[in-house]
């Protein structure tokens, strides 16, 4: 009997060091993709914050296209408040279409091509756009794990009842999919 009562003692043991385990390995991979999320977060603070510079600077040499400047402050600002993945995704995927008609006018504008604040501006938010970029990758890559590990057998016997949700990757429209040529 004792014998039979230390099998059952080791095996409740045993089951619980591994959910211990399971629990915090999810817990891990959780918050490195809330990490994740938020080094997006910060790239696209930076974005925001370049965007009434870039279109002030345009503005000085092309005052007339208000209806442009209008879409790109409403744009950013629906990008600001977007609350979720895909919305987020969806909000800035129209910003950078509106930043595009931005470049885009001022490609006609041969003395604010040459300004030196317009060239640093653009300078900038390429950077960034470079950071974002590698920010969405590194979301992406510890979302998928993050999802895999909710998902494996026998993960996914802890997971589920624990309330761990799969996180939503951060993806490109489809026509932002194609190279943008931009020539200044």
């Amino acid at each position: 009997m004792d014998t039979f009562l230390l099998v059952i003692f080791g095996v409740v043991a045993l089951a619980i060091v591994w959910l211990i385990f399971v629990y915090n390995g999810l817990i891990t991979f959780r918050n490195r993709t809330q990490e994740a999320w938020s080094d997006i977060d910060v790239q696209l603070k930076r974005r925001y914050d370049l965007i009434p510079n870039l279109v002030e600077t345009v503005k000085g040499y092309a005052g007339h296209e208000k209806q442009l400047f209008e879409n790109v402050t409403k744009a950013r600002s629906q990008a600001m408040q977007a609350q979720g993945v895909e919305a987020k995704a969806k909000a800035e995927n129209t910003l950078t279409d509106t930043l595009k008609s931005l470049f885009a006018v001022a490609e006609n504008y041969p003395t604010l091509r040459a300004s030196e604040n317009f060239a640093k501006l653009q300078d900038e938010l390429s950077d960034t756009e470079n950071k974002i970029q590698a920010s969405r990758r590194f979301y992406n890559g510890n979302a998928r794990d993050f999802n895999i590990k909710i998902e494996v057998f026998p993960n996914n016997l802890i997971a589920a009842p624990m309330g761990f949700k799969k996180f939503e990757f951060f993806e490109i429209a489809e026509g932002e999919k194609a190279p943008v040529k931009v020539s200044f």
